[in-house]
């Protein structure tokens, strides 16, 4: 065997697909290598003869490289460029070498070779599954003192970043005909044949370069051409097309409803300097008309004895190494197989120049092909013999082999052993899309069988093993048609699970099912033993299938250990759910630019920097930020909001309503839509008027409610609350396109479009008029829940005539670009007049005071327009409404509901608690009985006194009645009253 020595003495002159002359350098645990332009991490330490790349998580034992690609659940990494630009547990089989690279080990200390953690192998006996639900439930009281503290520290492998993430990331939203998933053979095909059609596709495969199994497997040849060569030429002319887009280095990691995919492409993890204006990795989110699954299928590992030493991987990983990165895992290797693939690995080793030590075949007849092909290399093939155990400490040097159910046992020196039980179909994407899978018997797989959306799933995925058969099925998904044919000497088909293979007595030894877990054969065992005799119970006794590669090397097997021992097909066992993402993604990724001040964005209105130069306190609804009061010099809150309220009802105030909801619906069937979606009616609205809506659900409770004005015969300006703006938008539009699609109705939120002002109080109409123009608003010719569309400044306007405070008001709508003008020009007026700028605060008072409703304050999803005292809102001759049969349920219209009313407390300047529950009785034992709790609670300033709105069982009943609200210190007298506590002849709103 020759070798490269710039970049390894395990690296084969000429074999492998990377330039020698291109090199990068990087250190691993502190010691520098070379490497190779387009190496992984993990081919540039082989080629160096280093193994041993990490400790398990549990036992801390020494693990290496089991597999080439994600799957990868041994070597994790810790990875940097510098000390703010690191990413642990990275999995060595996907990260590529860049220069400068500083690899570091995990989950180990002092060092990698002598780790302290490694104590717990000699504990596992007492680890054992179920040890944690067993151990720390008692004492109860050390649970938070001595057990989650340890916990705490033991958890996790690699070390969360403490450094503000530096770099960048990006998200792009596309849409397309077809997205193929994965770019092997099947998918290649695939996308030829949908890309002659001209349809929009999209091909994503995770590796470097598209090929798929074609980077190990190299007896494969089609259109005549080596089947790696014709892959990157058949990328090369997809990319040349317009209606295609070819992304390597990209995961497909969540398929989701309506052909909604997550794809995550690393765009600069692999360079060793990126520039500043590249992203580190994008977010694609697609949204597909079909998918083609061509994810391939997945090598499984043999399981027995001691089967996670480092040097022990899977022979496909073993071909990979060697095909691709011109690697030899080894100088003698063994190979211990229950499928022929693994022979493949043997023999290109072998050819190579790597001695192979012998190939252990725990079938009794593997094909005669490979036997033939065996002996004529000159290998050794011992049928029908299972290897029983390994030995090394750091690495392995040795296998022991016996003939099955024979005594007899030999030891076979070697530095690596191939393993290999078969291939599992991937079907981790078509189980994410809620398909439903069926059992093949025959080869003791899952495939794909019922689709619950538009895709198709083709090639070694489906289970089709034939290479001209892949072919037909991959063009046949595409919808086109392509000219491509290929052969391959070698079957995919046969091969049996192994589950058991060399497990050897299952309470003396340690065979490994889940490595990353560090679940073994017996762990499965006990689980059953102890009761589990569901796979998903089972999965969260032994956490098997639970580690970040979710499963895909050990579900299968823990299925059939499982199986054996409750004597049940594996189908009746079950199958645990194959949950997004498919492989880890980083929180920079799906978080993107959602972070620092655009992680919960502020929404200012177009008013709010004149606002802020007035003084304005600023509170946080929803999103918004809203002036809360405007304190002058030496006022408190208390002060302040108090002054607001008198100079509103004495003189006005201006008030910034921008952050109201605000949806236009238009259509000849506006005013049908509106009937059906409130519980008051709309088509008896004339154009010019407004009025106020209650929206319900479909049981009847309040969702929403506003002020809706009608502009034309079809056309609505509709208002919602505040926070209510989005999910009423998203209420309306779910029932125009699912239940009232015959409706010619278009609904556009403009709620940042418009700047509102309100101008409240008697002197409102004489602040405002001076900037209308085109529109007579005396009282007699625009009266209250009046809107008409004019000129405001010059501008195009909408004007409300409407109040929340129960005085003369105003709602002056612009177009948002005008609003900070308007609001200056009227402010200037109205403080000439005496008036005011008021915030929430004042505004919740008065409007408390008129006993306005605020929902989602006083409403708390179960309480209905009559409870609320809002009845008269529910029309009495509508046939149909949503919500108008729950409205009618019994619990629904029974006596003793809770309902809206007021409250004054014996002594006026009480306050009392927002939430405050209410009794009828103080000394009544505990628990005491609850009757309600107060939703809305101020001191009026107008009436000199405190007021409340409180929800109380059968409460209109209890008018005049006195209940009592515990508190901590003392408890507080209260008389019930109607909710309107200010001019309840309502004769200052009609000014």
């Amino acid at each position: 065997m020759s070798s490269s020595s710039n970049s390894g003495e395990f690296r084969i002159k000429g074999a492998g697909r990377h330039t020698p002359a291109r090199t990068a350098r990087f250190t691993f645990d502190g010691k520098d290598y070379t490497a190779l332009e387009g190496d992984t991490v993990a081919s540039a330490l082989l080629a160096h003869g280093v193994h041993l790349l990490g400790r398990s998580f549990k036992y801390h034992r020494p693990r290496g490289i089991l597999t080439s690609g994600p799957e990868e659940p041994n070597a994790l990494l810790d990875v940097s460029r510098d000390a703010a630009r690191r990413q642990p547990n990275v999995r060595a089989t996907v990260q590529e070498v860049f220069d400068g690279a500083k690899i570091a080990s995990q989950n180990r200390w002092p060092s990698l070779k002598y780790d302290i953690g490694a104590f717990n192998d000699m504990l596992s006996p007492f680890f054992a599954a179920g040890f944690y639900y067993k151990t720390f439930m008692w004492p109860r009281e050390a649970w938070h003192k001595l057990y989650e503290p340890i916990i705490r520290r033991a958890a996790g492998l690699g070390e969360a970043p403490k450094e503000a993430d530096p770099d960048h990331y990006a998200s792009r939203y596309v849409h397309c005909d077809i997205l193929i998933a994965g770019a092997g053979v099947a998918g290649l095909t695939a996308a030829l044949s949908a890309a002659v059609t001209g349809k929009k596709v999209i091909l994503v495969d995770e590796q470097p370069e598209v090929g798929g199994a074609l980077h190990f497997d190299s007896s494969t040849v089609i259109d005549g051409k080596n089947g790696f060569d014709w892959a990157q030429a058949t990328a090369a002319k997809l990319k040349a097309m317009d209606n295609v887009t070819v992304l390597t280095r990209t995961t497909v990691f969540g398929y989701y409803n309506h052909g909604f995919l997550g794809l995550v492409e690393r765009v600069t993890d692999h360079v060793a300097l990126p520039g500043r204006d590249l992203p580190r990795e994008r977010l694609w989110q697609v949204r597909a008309k079909k998918v083609v699954l061509a994810t391939g299928s997945i090598e499984r590992h043999m399981v027995f004895a001691n089967n996670d030493r480092p040097g022990i991987m899977l022979a496909s990983a073993a071909r990979s190494f060697l095909n691709h990165h011109g690697v030899a895992v080894g100088r003698n290797v063994g190979v211990y197989t229950a499928h022929d693939s693994a022979y493949e690995a043997a023999f290109d080793l072998r050819r190579a120049g790597v001695s192979i030590a012998a190939i252990i075949d725990s079938r009794s007849h593997p094909g005669d092909g490979v036997l033939a092909e065996a002996r004529a290399l000159g290998i050794d093939v011992l049928t029908g013999h299972a290897v029983t155990d390994t030995s090394g400490r750091l690495r392995i040097n040795s296998i022991t082999v016996t003939r099955n159910g024979g005594a007899n046992a030999r030891k076979i020196k070697v530095d690596a052993l191939l393993i290999s039980a078969g291939w599992t179909p991937s079907v981790h994407l078509f189980s994410q899309s809620r398909g439903k899978l069926r059992f093949d018997e025959a080869n003791q797989r899952f495939l794909p069988d019922i689709y619950a959306q538009n895709s198709i799933s083709v090639g070694a995925c489906n289970g089709t093993d034939d290479l001209a058969d892949l072919i037909d099925e991959a063009i046949a998904a595409g919808g086109g048609a392509a000219v491509v044919s290929g052969e391959n000497r070698f079957e995919w088909t046969g091969g049996m699970i192994g589950a058991a293979e060399g497990a050897g007595p299952e309470d003396a030894v340690k065979a490994f099912v889940d490595f990353q877990h560090d679940v073994t054969a017996k762990d499965i065992r006990l689980a059953v033993r102890e009761g589990m005799h569901s796979i998903e119970h089972i999965k969260r006794f032994t956490t098997n299938g639970m580690a970040s590669d979710q499963g895909k090397l050990s579900n299968m097997h823990g299925l059939a250990i499982a199986s054996e021992m409750l004597d049940r097909p594996i189908p009746q066992v079950g199958l645990t759910t194959f949950r997004a993402p498919y492989t880890p993604v980083t929180y920079g990724t799906l978080i993107a630019h959602s972070r620092g001040e655009l992680f919960d964005p502020a929404r200012k209105t177009p008013m709010h920097a004149l606002e802020a130069s007035e003084g304005a306190e600023f509170e946080d609804v929803g999103n918004w930020k809203r002036a809360w009061y405007f304190p002058k010099r030496g006022e408190d809150m208390h002060t302040a909001v108090n002054r607001e309220c008198r100079t509103v009802r004495e003189v006005g105030g201006v008030f910034d309503a921008s952050t109201l909801g605000k949806i236009e619906v238009v259509g000849p069937d506006a005013a049908k839509f509106l009937n059906l979606l409130y519980t008051n009616a709309w088509d008896t609205l004339k154009p010019g008027k407004s009025r106020y809506g209650i929206m319900t659900r479909e049981d009847g409770f309040i969702y929403d409610d506003g002020v809706v004005g009608r502009l034309a015969e079809d056309r609505f300006h509709v208002t919602t609350t505040t926070g209510g703006a989005p999910r009423v938008l998203q209420h309306m539009e779910d029932y125009l396109q699912t239940e009232f699609p015959h409706l010619n109705v278009w609904l556009t939120s403009t709620t940042e479009q418009w700047a509102v002002i309100a101008v409240q109080g008697p002197k409102a109409r004489e602040i405002i008029a001076p900037f209308v123009e085109g529109l007579d608003i005396a009282n007699e010719a625009f009266p209250h829940m009046s809107v008409a569309e004019c000129t405001i400044m010059g501008v195009p306007g909408r004007l409300f005539r409407m109040s929340f405070t129960g005085e003369l008001g105003f709602e002056v709508n612009v177009p948002a670009d005008f609003g900070a003008a308007v609001w200056k020009a009227i402010w200037e007026r109205a403080q000439a007049m005496g008036a005011c700028l008021y915030g929430t605060e004042t505004m919740h008072v008065l409007r408390a005071e008129k006993g306005y409703i605020i929902v989602g304050q006083d409403t708390d999803g179960t309480v209905t327009p009559d409870d609320s005292g809002y009845g008269w809102a529910v029309s009495k001759k509508k046939t149909d409404f949503v919500g108008i049969r729950g409205l009618k349920r019994p619990d629904l219209v029974r006596e003793g509901r809770k309902q809206l009313v007021g409250l004054f407390t014996k002594d006026p300047k009480d306050v009392l608690e927002e939430g405050a529950q209410i009794v009828a009785d103080p000394n009544q034992p505990k628990p005491m009985t609850m009757l309600g709790h107060v939703t809305s609670s101020y001191w009026s300033e107008t009436l000199g006194r405190s007021i409340a709105i409180a929800l109380v069982a059968d409460g209109r009943a209890k008018m005049g009645s006195t209940l009592y609200v515990p508190m901590a210190d003392r408890t507080i007298s209260v008389e019930v009253t109607d909710m309107v506590f200010f001019d309840k002849e309502g004769g200052r709103i009609n000014g």
